[in-house]
């Protein structure tokens, strides 16, 4: 089900979700997180977005990557190789996640600020209950509530190997990346893998409708919503450390967009308007 929110307010609220998600042996929300730019992108992994015979050309992409990749080597599984691929832009069968929702309003926030965003919120400790009895078992014993790469690589050494555990239907688990480097720290990430590479993700969770919420952000919305993260230090700054995330700071910051929008609310300042605003100039 995916809801419209129109003030900042109702997106807050909407997030602390006090009403769902909630677990024995908890403390707080089971929720991952993860937030879309543009209201007309779905949930696809980059391995699909590939087309043609993805599914087919999955084990070449990992091949080569480890082959090549020499002087990165994360750690001694697939998984580990996987999380490494995927934070460089590989395409996998994987998808980014956040524990955080404001990590994941900020990519839905950080550009295209004309257009609707989405903020997706799955409870991944009620998709877990949809595992096979092995892997349910294994973060039983563990008390986890997702998976670290160990984990997985002790029941699919192999990443095709997660098929056949199948219990007659694809399945979807999350795990903990490595902490590869500051950005997944600073990001907490978690990424998300379906057993069958050939299984959207957007269709599960359309067949799957109580383990999961949208939110729409429109598009008037966002530029409230980002003053708000940039308060709170939620900014490239934070979220990909090095030079990278400073220039991609300082480039929104000088963008002509966002000096029209600080102009804006400056006049309304001006105006007696309370009104939050970046005065960044």
């Amino acid at each position: 089900m995916e809801e419209t929110l129109t003030t900042w307010r109702e997106l807050d609220d909407a997030i602390a979700a006090p009403d769902w998600a909630q677990h024995p042996g908890h403390a707080r929300p089971t929720l991952v997180f993860r937030g879309l730019a543009r209201a007309v992108y779905t949930n696809e992994s980059g391995l699909a977005r590939l087309g043609g015979d993805f599914a087919g050309v999955e084990r070449h992409l990992i091949r080569n990557f480890r082959k090549y990749a020499h002087q990165a080597a994360p750690g001694p599984t697939i998984w580990d190789w996987l999380a490494l691929g995927q934070h460089h832009g590989l395409p996998t069968r994987l998808l980014d996640w956040t524990f955080s929702p404001y990590v994941a309003l900020h990519f839905a926030t950080v550009a295209w600020p004309d257009d609707d965003a989405v903020l997706w919120a799955v409870d991944c400790a009620a998709v877990h209950e949809e595992l096979p009895e092995v892997l349910r078992s294994a973060l039983r014993e563990e008390g986890a509530l997702v998976f670290t790469t160990e984990q997985m690589a002790a029941h699919a050494p192999d990443v095709a190997d997660l098929a056949r555990l199948e219990e007659g239907a694809p399945f979807l688990a999350f795990m903990e990346p490595p902490s590869l480097d500051d950005r997944i720290v600073n990001q907490a990430a978690v990424l998300s893998t379906c057993s069958d590479p050939t299984c959207s993700l957007q269709d599960w969770l359309a067949d799957h409708p109580g383990l999961w919420r949208a939110w729409r952000i429109p598009a008037e919305l966002k530029a409230e919503v980002r003053g708000r993260l940039d308060q709170a230090a939620i900014s490239e700054r934070v979220l990909m450390p090095g030079l990278d995330g400073l220039a991609a700071w300082l480039r929104r910051y000088y963008s002509s967009s966002a000096i029209a929008r600080v102009d804006e609310q400056q006049g309304a300042a001006m105006d007696g308007s309370d009104r939050d605003g970046d005065h960044m100039r």
